[in-house]
């Protein structure tokens, strides 16, 4: 797949392919430096545990060996990576002063955790809709600190810095937006706060990075877990709600550590035809891909994400299949039925775990609904024949998936 970027960023890439010839590689994006740089802009040198440096570590080896980053990408890398790291030398730095923000409760939050391109962004949109919930928006989980605080919410400084960031994304990338809604008001996944323990799945569909994703696949999410509680304890303290409202595709292949670290949490599972998902997954990641990389591969980034999918898939089957999760805690809804009734969807939700949806809540996510049509932006475009992959291959690694839960097949 091949985009064609702005002609200054294809010079600025020329000229880093140009010095790349000659041995030389502009920015350094060594464990070592990025500490230190984070360091040298805060002022601070206490990151917290040490868990973060392993999978730290392995990032930086897929950067550098996997992603054939351009000069845009190692750009985009350090600048991501630095920020975190001051974020995360922040969050240190506020705990130490303040620990009784450790001691607030998370009661019965709500989790989102169907797989990517089966509604879940718009069904989370639609829960910021409901007071009730306190949904992570886009510019607090970009620039948590200070802590956001009820007062400022709506009119925080943040907020037109993140949609400034947005912005250049949609001066690179203009049909990245066909794809995925984004703004600085929307509601914003877990892995930008899992990110901040560098345990995150949101780095592979920024850059070609399979063997750090391995890892995180495999991983038990106990630390970066406890920085996810964090982040939510932190947003939280300032400007609190009456429980959180959370969203992650990554949850699908740790179902069971999400559980362990909030018993009392509530699943939303969201099911649609895995094939689907793979082919609309892998068209998004490979455009997301050509910020960084001038050496994109669909095919390469389809097979990866087929069987990756299907880890994901399979350990929900595992865990739902044990019985250790509740039926009263978790729902199952399937796109097609959203589709047709997305506000009817949230209210069957709702009513799963008890809940009323006011009908108030009911009316802000229809008229948000009626402001936001799907194509609002144009249409995303892919297809199965620029896969290098055949649907039969493709259907045998979602069979225990789609037999367990029932999912209707889609024509492609």
């Amino acid at each position: 797949m091949k985009t064609a970027m702005p002609l200054p960023v294809r010079f600025l890439n020329m000229v880093g392919r140009s010095v790349n010839t000659i041995g030389f590689q502009p920015l350094n994006l060594s464990l070592d430096k990025l500490l230190q740089t984070a360091s040298d802009n805060t002022g601070l040198s206490d990151f917290g545990e040490g868990d973060f440096r392993q999978p730290l570590a392995l990032l930086l080896e897929g950067l550098e060996k996997e992603a054939n980053l351009s000069l845009l990408g190692r750009i985009i890398a350090k600048s991501d990576l630095v920020r975190t790291l001051e974020n995360r030398l922040n969050f240190v730095a506020l705990l130490k002063q303040q620990p009784e923000i450790e001691e607030q409760r998370i009661e019965r939050p709500i989790f989102v955790v169907g797989p990517p391109r089966s509604g879940t962004t718009i069904f989370h949109d639609l829960l910021v809709m409901d007071p009730d919930n306190r949904v992570p928006l886009t510019w607090e989980t970009a620039r948590p600190l200070p802590p956001p605080e009820t007062a400022t919410y709506g009119s925080d400084p943040r907020i037109a810095l993140a949609e400034q960031d947005l912005k250049r994304v949609d001066q690179l990338l203009p049909q990245f937006k066909t794809m995925h809604p984004m703004g600085a008001e929307r509601a914003q996944e877990c892995v930008t706060m899992t990110s901040h323990d560098f345990t995150s799945m949101i780095y592979l569909v920024q850059f070609y990075v399979p063997t750090y994703d391995r890892w995180v696949m495999e991983c038990d999410m106990r630390s970066a877990l406890k920085w996810h509680r964090r982040f939510l304890q932190v947003l939280q303290w300032k400007a609190p709600g009456k429980r959180w409202a959370l969203k992650s595709p990554q949850h699908l292949w740790h179902l069971q550590h999400i559980h362990r670290e909030y018993p009392d949490a509530l699943f939303v599972q969201t099911h649609r035809d895995p094939v689907k998902i793979v082919i609309s997954t892998s068209n998004l990641a490979t455009t997301l891909h050509t910020l960084s990389s001038d050496q994109t591969d669909l095919s390469k980034v389809t097979a990866y994400y087929a069987k990756a999918l299907s880890q994901g898939y399979n350990n929900t089957v595992a865990y739902r299949k044990s019985g250790k999760l509740p039926e009263n805690q978790v729902v199952d809804l399937y796109f097609r039925d959203f589709m047709s009734d997305q506000v009817g969807t949230v209210r069957r939700a709702y009513e799963h775990f008890g809940m009323e949806l006011p009908d108030q809540a009911a009316t802000a996510m229809q008229s948000f609904l009626d402001n936001n049509p799907a194509d609002k932006h144009g249409k995303h475009l892919y297809s199965l024949a620029n896969t290098g992959m055949e649907e039969h291959e493709l259907r045998e690694l979602f069979t225990e998936y789609e037999a367990y839960f029932d999912v209707p097949r889609e024509s492609l």
